[in-house]
Formats: C-alpha cells, sequence, structure tokens
C-alpha cells in the first residue's frame, strides 16, 4: 500500500469527522456542502481501492491474509458512503453525527489496513 495514501484517507477522514461533529454540536443536519466533502474522502477511499487492487494483481501480498485485507478495503471504501446514505434519511443533527461516526471508523480502518498491509 501507498503509506502517503493511507495518511492522506485517514486525515481527510478526521477532518470530516470534525467537520460534521462541529455541525451536530451546531445542531446542524448535513448541507450540500458535508455531502461534497464526503465526496472527496469517498473518492481518496475509491483511489486506495484501485492501488490496493492492482498491488494484489502485481503479486504482492499483504503479510496477515488476502481475504481480511479485501474485507478491510471494501468496508473502507464504503464507510462513508454509507454513512453519507444513513445522514440522508435523517435530517437532524444525528444525520451529522452518523457522518462524524463513519469518518472516525474510515480512520480507523485506515490504521488496521497499515497494520494487515505490513508497512
Amino acid at each position: 500500500m501507498l503509506d502517503a495514501l493511507t495518511i492522506a484517507v485517514g486525515v481527510a477522514a478526521l477532518a470530516l469527522a470534525a467537520w460534521c461533529g462541529f455541525a451536530a454540536y451546531r445542531d446542524q443536519p448535513t448541507k450540500d456542502w458535508h455531502f461534497m466533502g464526503m465526496a472527496v474522502v469517498s473518492l481518496l477511499a475509491l483511489a486506495q481501492l484501485v492501488v490496493g487492487i492492482v498491488q494484489l494483481a502485481r503479486g504482492e501480498r499483504p503479510e496477515q491474509g488476502m481475504a481480511i485485507f479485501i474485507a478491510y478495503l471494501a468496508g473502507a471504501f464504503l464507510a462513508v458512503p454509507a454513512a453519507g446514505f444513513l445522514s440522508l434519511s435523517e435530517r437532524t443533527r444525528w444525520g451529522s453525527v452518523t457522518v462524524a461516526a463513519g469518518a472516525v471508523v474510515l480512520a480507523v480502518l485506515e490504521v488496521r489496513l497499515y497494520d494487515i498491509w505490513g508497512s
């Protein structure tokens, strides 16, 4: 895995979590600009998914097993879009809390992906 991309995804996810957490603190639902932030984080996660698949296709293998790596990679890609979808059904501050929680989950998944790959 690319360490710089893993760090970028993790930092962007934590920034999104702080942003949506602040919106929840101010009793605001997710707004259009939050969805733009989710799109940026999701694009970074997509780039990581593509890089991970390419590295597996080239014959590189994670230290802790391919199945768990693929599962975490897919989960990392889906964490923020799933939270964003859920926030659409909850148009209160709790929608912002949901996105903040999904972004924190993504950041934790990034740390775990780093460990699984063995960097």
